[in-house]
């Protein structure tokens, strides 16, 4: 599997594309390796400069001690002449004494190298090489009285830290300048091999942490792929395809669900609108089925005006009828897409129920049920026609699934800047498992149609009843037990507020 250089994902078995700059895996592994040859580097770098303060720390408390060796060891005479006791017969004493002379200088305070007893000048080879301290550095120091540190190199470019100081005679208590050196080539050697050690082993470590960056890339990924490849698969016919999950619980296995969600809710949709097509075309073909019938036995057997008066009134049914079935899908389609405006004003809630009740207890009584109130004083900001439409809805699928001999209940509420409208039945209840469809559009719980008093609809409805709610910044709750009857609760601010969003599908409990 490899991605393609227009940052589309590429199906295995098709060629090799060349290297994608722009893909995730490449930015991936190319910020792993980044990031990690600047930590190398500034570790390198961290160690580098902490490796030399340690060598020049080393370097300089050692001529410190050599330094206070040779003021021990070294001694002015009252001739003037520099004396080095120590045990010649001792190995130990001489080598120290000979190391200490590798790199010397011991002169008076106008600058002049002094004679030791047997004639030979107080200076070594070495710090010959290095240069004689002027006399004006010399006589610098002694006026100061602070030792001084000097690095210099000698001819063949080596280069010595010196450390320049002052020592006095026991008797006169004249100043005298000393001078002793070491070699700095060796803190430079250990610090060149660190540094080449570095750069050889820099770049190897970068090449596998971007190799291993690559493949953890790659692995990390797949998932990823295999969701691409997932929805490449997906089409109207196999919207059942789901990915499994990993059961890492990672941010993967929340991409995995959240696509799987939306497959879901996309078979759903599709689903829906299947359906839709199934109840549209019924719908439709009924009536005009009824129509071109109504019309042909008009047309071939009608001698009357009483035969041609009674079909047409029969046409005239089924042209309502479609009518209103055109009409509920163009409005819920406006109310949906924000094209339908609320004609808000102060709405006396309780009259405008009172009217809705009083236009439905002639159904009501045919159907041999029974429609009460409980209604109080209440007045909000709102759409009149919208919360009339909303009720009506209500009573009509209350009206459709009680039976004779029962009971439907409207209810009103106000307290505390909301108002509660209820409609409750006594009638058979809906299915748990329907609950959280029923405000879905086309949806109609299996078997409705069957129910006390039936009459088939389009199950558009109750989503008007979840839409009027949501305009008017409302909620819609239900509550329902198969059996015994169904709950619903619409709360609406009584002034205008922004719409807030219901809980999905209107559902917010169910008892039982």
């Amino acid at each position: 599997m490899s991605l393609l250089s227009s940052g589309r994902f590429k199906i295995a078995g098709t060629p090799a594309p060349r290297l994608n700059t722009r893909a995730v895996r490449f930015r991936l592994t190319a910020f792993y390796a980044l990031i990690s040859s600047l930590m190398l580097i500034g570790v390198g770098g961290f160690y580098r400069q902490r490796l030399a303060a340690n060598l020049d720390t080393q370097i300089h408390d050692g001529l410190e001690q050599e330094w206070a060796a040779a003021h021990g060891y070294l001694r002015i005479e009252d001739d003037q002449k520099p004396i080095w006791y120590y045990d010649r017969k001792d190995p130990g004493e001489s080598y120290i004494v000979e190391r200490l002379k590798h790199v010397y200088m011991l002169a008076d305070a106008h600058g002049n190298v002094m004679r030791s007893a047997d004639g030979g000048l107080e200076i070594s080879e070495t710090y010959q090489s290095l240069g004689v301290d002027s006399p004006a550095e010399v006589d610098a120091i002694i006026q100061s009285s602070q030792p001084q540190w000097k690095v210099r190199k000698s001819a063949q470019g080596v280069p010595y830290l010196v450390y320049r100081g002052v020592i006095y005679d026991e008797k006169h208590n004249l100043p005298y300048f000393l001078a002793i050196g070491r070699s700095l080539s060796d803190n430079q050697r250990i610090l060149g091999q660190f540094t080449w050690t570095n750069v050889a082993v820099i770049p190897l470590l970068i090449l596998g942490g971007c190799l291993s960056g690559w493949f953890l890339a790659g692995r990390a990924l797949t998932p990823v792929l295999e969701v691409a490849q997932a929805a490449q698969r997906i089409s109207g016919s196999n919207l059942s395809l789901r990915i499994p999950s990993r059961g890492a619980r990672d941010e993967l296995d929340y991409l995995i669900e959240t696509f799987n969600q939306m497959i879901e809710r996309l078979e759903n949709s599709f689903n829906q609108v299947r359906q839709f097509s199934t109840d549209v075309s019924h719908e439709l073909r009924t009536p005009i089925t009824a129509i071109r019938g109504q019309l042909e036995v008009a047309l071939f057997t009608a001698r009357t005006t009483e035969q041609y008066r009674e079909a047409m009134l029969n046409c005239l049914e089924d042209v309502e009828r479609l009518s209103q079935i055109v009409r509920a899908l163009l409005l819920l389609s406006q109310a949906e897409s924000g094209q339908l405006a609320l004609q808000k004003t102060h709405l006396d809630l309780a009259a405008a129920l009172a009217d809705v009740v009083d236009q439905f207890q002639i159904p009501f009584e045919a159907a041999k049920v029974r429609l009460v109130s409980d209604l109080v004083e209440c007045t909000a900001f709102v759409d009149r026609v919208q919360i009339e439409r909303m009720v009506s809805n209500l009573l009509s699928n209350a009206l459709k699934f009680t039976p004779p001999g029962g009971e439907v209940r409207v209810g009103l509420k106000c307290d505390s800047g909301i108002a509660e409208i209820l409609v409750e039945d006594t009638g058979v209840g809906i299915p748990t498992d329907h609950l959280p469809h029923i405000f879905d559009r086309f949806y109609r719980v299996p078997g409705a149609d069957a129910g006390p008093n039936p009459e088939r609809g389009l199950g558009l409805g109750l989503s008007f009843v979840a839409w009027i709610a949501k305009a008017h910044g409302g909620t819609v709750r239900v509550e329902s037990e198969p059996g015994k009857g169904t709950r619903f609760s619409i709360t609406l601010p009584l002034e205008s507020a922004v719409p807030a969003a219901i809980t999905p599908a209107g559902v917010a409990s169910v008892s039982g």
